[in-house]
Order: structure tokens, then sequence, then C-alpha cells
């Protein structure tokens, strides 16, 4: 039995990581699809080129290639445990070039406005044309509009979020506060530690640092490889373990930790200790306010400071979905398994999560669920009426037993074991196969090299 509704074709914003796992997925599984890219090629963030991107030259995956590759697409054997960004880029390119997405994508057109209609929706781009379709999946990304903070008093230097962010040369001859110490504020802090004539970072809290090779191999193979074991046990196991390689982190200044390990999103960083052991870099507390030129700590110190760069995250929009069409907390989409929208029909987003584990292989996997959504739709009433009862209703626990510190950021976090097992028991109810390697063995796979 087929649908009544005319035009069967989906509409992807954006050909970033998650765009491109869902038009390999769409094309495989026989869904009509466009993709629109603003870009002028695919990458999203990942290209430096992409007007917004914040990519900076010293930026490198953190989780490791064999745990963060694409189903069915390895990384190139030559590429290092930790890819840089130039190569993740090429990778995601070859990855296209290979599945023959290209010709899938309509690039340099944004999708500037869009209007939920009886059926479908009505898709306004930048081009000035309107176009009909049945589904809109929104996947534009959550790193494009930056956050920052405003402080007390009056400052003569320099304020600016690291989005903008390039090269270690532009802290030459300058005294930097670093403010945030999530992965990218550590890794611009280093290259601070390395170029500025004084380097800071101002931490609000204390966090666990995990070193990126355990017993030579990346922390992440580690904890795929085993033993598996309750959370609580890992948690006590792994804190054992940092605290025996990284000792008392408050002799170097860092604030002690106020939640245990894997309660915030991991922070993988070898460098920022070394260069803080150093004396290179060296850590403040919160900003209390800002004194012509200097910064005033709350713990009463003073610092002369020339630029202060801020890693302190962005705000989450989907600009041309109304607002009222997502339900929104804490700045944050609240979305059935982070995909399905409860409120409206036909609205879809990938990508706006955050977990502690590697997101291609789980984009695939997330793709392959809106895929199978949508075929219900077009082909089995009976069974998308099951799938939309259970979008509306299902409330999983995808927290893995974690207590998760109270921020925005973590609003929407979510363990990739404990969703990895919440998307087996969706499949099940809905009697849908599982995703492996090999799933795309019809297609000829090509490794691609660095460019």
């Amino acid at each position: 039995m087929t649908s009544k509704f005319e035009n069967n074709r989906a509409c992807i914003v954006g050909a970033g990581p998650g765009g491109l796992a869902l038009a390999r997925t769409f094309k495989n599984l026989g869904i009509e699809f466009d993709v629109f890219e603003r870009h002028s090629d695919v990458g999203g963030v990942w290209d430096p080129q992409n007007e917004g991107s914040p990519m900076y030259e010293s930026a490198h995956f953190i989780s490791s290639k064999t745990q963060s590759h694409y189903t069915d697409y390895d990384m190139p054997e030559s590429y290092p445990d930790y890819p840089s960004n130039r190569q993740i880029l090429s990778y995601m390119r070859g990855f296209a070039q290979t599945f023959g997405l290209y010709d899938t994508i309509t690039f340099n057109t944004e999708v500037t406005a869009t209007k939920k209609v009886s059926g479908g929706w009505q898709v306004t781009l930048s081009s000035g044309e309107t176009r009909p379709y049945r589904w809109l999946i929104c996947v534009n990304g959550t790193n494009w509009h930056a956050s920052l903070p405003t402080w007390p008093g009056h400052f003569d230097g320099e304020i600016r979020h690291a989005n903008g962010y390039r090269s270690m040369d532009e802290f030459k001859g300058r005294r930097v506060l670093i403010v945030g110490a999530g992965n990218s504020g550590c890794d611009i802090a280093c290259d601070a530690a390395q170029r500025a004539d004084a380097a800071f970072i101002s931490l609000r809290r204390g966090y666990h640092f995990i070193p990126k090779h355990m017993m030579g191999k990346p922390a992440d193979v580690i904890a795929h490889e085993g033993p598996h074991m309750p959370m609580w046990l890992t948690q006590l196991v792994f804190g054992g373990l940092l605290k025996f390689l990284n000792g008392d982190l408050t002799r170097l200044g860092l604030p002690k930790p106020d939640h245990k390990i894997f309660e915030s999103h991991p922070i993988l960083n070898s460098q920022l200790l070394h260069f803080l052991g150093h004396g290179d870099i060296i850590a403040k507390g919160d900003i209390e306010r800002l004194d012509g030129d200097s910064v005033i700590f709350k713990d009463g110190s003073r610092e002369k400071i020339d630029l202060i760069l801020g890693a302190t995250g962005y705000q989450w929009a989907v600009p041309y979905v109304d607002e009222a069409l997502f339900d929104w907390k804490a700045g944050r989409p609240n979305l059935y398994m982070n995909l399905f929208s409860r409120e409206t029909e036909g609205l879809y987003s990938l990508g706006f999560m955050e977990t502690n584990g590697g997101a291609y292989k789980l984009f695939d996997n997330m793709a392959d669920l809106i895929a199978r959504t949508l075929l219900a739709e077009r082909d089995t009433p009976k069974l998308a009426k099951k799938m939309a009862k259970i979008i509306k209703n299902d409330k999983p626990d995808l927290s893995g037993g974690v207590s998760y510190v109270a921020s925005d950021r973590h609003a929407t976090y979510v363990n990739v074991d404990a969703y990895a097992k919440q998307m087996k028991r969706l499949r099940k109810m809905m009697g849908w196969p599982e995703i492996q390697d090999g799933h795309y063995e019809n297609v000829r796979v090509k490794k691609v090299d660095a460019a």
C-alpha cells in the first residue's frame, strides 16, 4: 500500500558528516531526496574555507580512526591514530566520491525558510525557489553560532570567540587568556603555550583529563576492547587509573573535579598537563571582572592580558524552522532518540547531540533509523502508525547510568553504549534489521588517502 502523498521526497539540509551518512543510506534504500549545502563542497565544519567554520590548524579528531569511520569505509591505514582536520576533510570527500553522493547535492544553495503544510513541507532556497517535500531532515550542525559570555568592567584588549581562531601565529607577542577547557579550548591553550608571550587558561570547574594513548593504544580502543563493566565499576577503575597516571591535578593549579569521571564530556588531552607542568601556561579560575589592561579572577588575582579568546561553546539553532515545531529545552531540541520530532510529523534531525564515542558509525545507524521510518510512512501505514506512537510516548534512558553534570551542554548528552542498546531495542520493536559493517557491500569501496 503506498502513500496518498504525491511527493515522497526528502529534503536534507547540510552536507557535513551527518548529511553524507543520510545521503548514502537514502540512496542505498531507494528513498528520493535532495541535499542542499550552502558551501561549495562537502565537509561542514571540517572545511576551514566554509564560512563560519571553527576549524583551526592544529585541530585533530579526539576519537581514533578505527572507532570513528563510516560503516564499511575505513580511514586509510596511512592515517595516524588521531587524524588531522585536513585528513578528515579528505576522508569525507573521498566518501562522497566513492558512494556517488556529489550528484545528489546542490551546492552554494542555502535553505532559508520552511513552512509546514498539509502532508509535507514547502522549502524555500536562497535562489528564491520554493520546492515541496514530504520530509525535512535538519543536519545543519551545532558549531556555527558562537556563545560568548560578557563580564563586568572595561577591557582595553581584544575579546573574541574561538570560532574565528585559525593559527597559533595569532598569539605571537601577546599575553593570551583562553576561557573554557573543552577539547577545543585545551587544544588552543596548548597553541598559546607555544607561541604567546604569556598564556593562561580560565576554568570554572575541574575536569578529568584522559590521555589519548594508554598502553600504546588510543584511549577509545582500550574502552572498546574492554573489559566492559558496570558504570560504577568503570568509574572506579578508570578514576583510579587516571589518578595513577596524572596524579593530583591541583598541583598544576587546576581545580579539583566536582564530578566523577565520565559525568562530563571527556577531555582527551595529554599536552595541556605537559605545558602546565613546565609553566608555559598558567591555570586560573573563573573571571570576576575586567579592568583596563587586566583580568581580575574570583580568587582576587590579576593578570595583564592582551587577548581573551572564549572557547565557550555554541548556541544550537535551526534558523530555517519555526521554533514552535521543535520542543526546545535548555537551548536543545527535545527529540526522540535525538532524531525524531515528537511534535511535528515529517520533521527529523541528525547530529543535534553529543556523546562519549566516535560519531560516524553512529551517524550511519541513526540515518538508517530515519530511513526505515520514512519507508514505513511511504509503504506501510500500519507500521508507520506504530512508529509514530513510539516516538510520541517512548522515553528511553540514554545516560547509561551516568549522572551528567547540570549544564546546557549535557542536556541532550548520551552514553554511546546506552544509545546503541536503545537503537537495538527500537529495531527489535519495529522488526527492522541491524546495520553492520558490510551493509554496503554492493558498492565497491576504494580507500582514499589524504590530499
